[in-house]
């Protein structure tokens, strides 16, 4: 999956056949708040969506981010996929 980070809209992107997946964000003191998933009106791949978020989480690794889920269906993600939530910022619970 190829993912772009779009710092001119802050989003991290990802196309597919339907057309454009993004997920927007904002940072804040080496932060990274996932704050809305865009998805086309035609696409409802849950799955997709989860790799997507997982090549995020990597990202946020890699640049030593902590991740603030904002939208709910992030912290469902958080919350099936434990092995993330050490990118948590302290006194963060779901």
């Amino acid at each position: 999956m190829e993912i772009k980070d779009n710092t001119f809209a802050r989003q991290f992107e990802t196309e597919v056949k339907e057309g454009l997946v993004s997920v927007e964000y904002s940072f804040q003191e080496k932060k990274i708040f996932l704050t809305k998933i865009n998805t086309p009106e035609s696409f409802d791949n849950e799955e997709f969506i989860s790799n997507f978020l997982k090549n995020i989480m990597e990202i946020a690794v890699e640049r030593k981010f902590k991740v603030v889920p904002i939208l709910p269906k992030i912290v469902v993600f958080f919350k099936k996929n434990p092995v993330y939530k050490e990118l948590l910022p302290p006194g963060i619970r779901l």
